[in-house]
């Protein structure tokens, strides 16, 4: 028994995702283990932010099921559930590919937005909130405090007043996922972090997904085109090709498959031998 499969915090099963004629997805199934990085790779047009699209709320898959399990032992179906419920009740949090901060707003007030839900109940739904009462100046608080501390562990608190327009390409990246984490996710979707990285800013973001995974006991599920990102921090890659699963593993086992060499390099897989000897691999 894989690791993977003992203790999954997401089992997708038997998912499809047709668009008229067009299968972008075909009976995929996989898990993502609780508490390990799972990266979903493979080359472009292979379905992998459909499968995102899927279990965040913003597709319905044709066919199959997407099931999360909660530490604390709630299930949830995802696909019967709208996106807004996928975030705030069964705990998924996703970031984009490309990045969607507030730029007119401060660092400090992306974070607390991703806060809104709790703040609101808190509130009362505005009442509390307006008359500045207890329980809602202690929800504010603790808000306030969970923004900082990402902003600490990011290196950016210094900033925490400067509009998020204003910072660095990779530090904008590394706001987006603190402000995922701001929600309290159990299991956080990344569609290509590292993409527009230098190497400086794809180790810091390595440092940052292992913290995550580490201290927070989230998982993380990405998807990435940089390999030496997915080889270096995950604990299980999940490889499709044309909307299909074809290689499931731990990184050193996918990186050996002769059908994802194929897949990668464009060519069937009794070809595979020859064309590394052409390349030198």
């Amino acid at each position: 028994m894989t690791p993977w499969n003992d203790n999954p915090v997401l089992k997708v099963e038997h998912l499809t995702m047709r668009f008229g004629g067009l299968v972008a997805i075909n009976d995929l199934s996989f898990n993502v283990g609780r508490g390990d990085i799972t990266a979903l790779i493979g080359p472009n047009g292979a379905g992998k932010t459909t499968v995102f699209n899927c279990i965040t709320g913003f597709y319905k898959p044709t066919e199959g099921r997407l099931v999360m399990k909660q530490k604390k032992g709630d299930s949830f179906l995802l696909e019967r559930m709208p996106d807004f419920k996928i975030s705030a009740r069964a705990k998924v949090a996703r970031t984009f590919q490309n990045i969607r901060l507030f730029g007119g707003m401060t660092l400090l007030e992306n974070l607390m937005v991703a806060q809104h839900n709790p703040l609101m109940l808190a509130s009362g739904m505005s009442v509390a909130g307006i008359f500045g009462l207890a329980g809602y100046r202690q929800a504010e608080t603790e808000a306030i405090d969970r923004a900082k501390y990402w902003l600490n562990r990011i290196g950016l608190i210094a900033r925490a007043d400067d509009p998020a327009a204003d910072l660095p390409y990779g530090d904008q990246r590394r706001l987006e996922i603190a402000r995922a984490m701001c929600t309290g996710p159990e299991i956080l979707c990344l569609d290509e972090p590292a993409a527009g990285l230098n190497p400086k800013e794809s180790a810091e973001l390595n440092a940052l997904l292992r913290f995550i995974r580490d201290e927070h006991d989230t998982s993380v599920l990405l998807i990435e085109h940089d390999m030496s990102v997915v080889m270096e921090i995950s604990d299980h890659v999940v490889v499709l090709d044309y909307g299909e699963k074809i290689s499931d593993g731990t990184p050193e086992e996918v990186r050996n498959d002769p059908a994802v060499i194929a897949a990668y390099l464009g060519v069937a897989d009794e070809e595979v031998e020859v064309v590394e000897e052409e390349v030198g691999l």
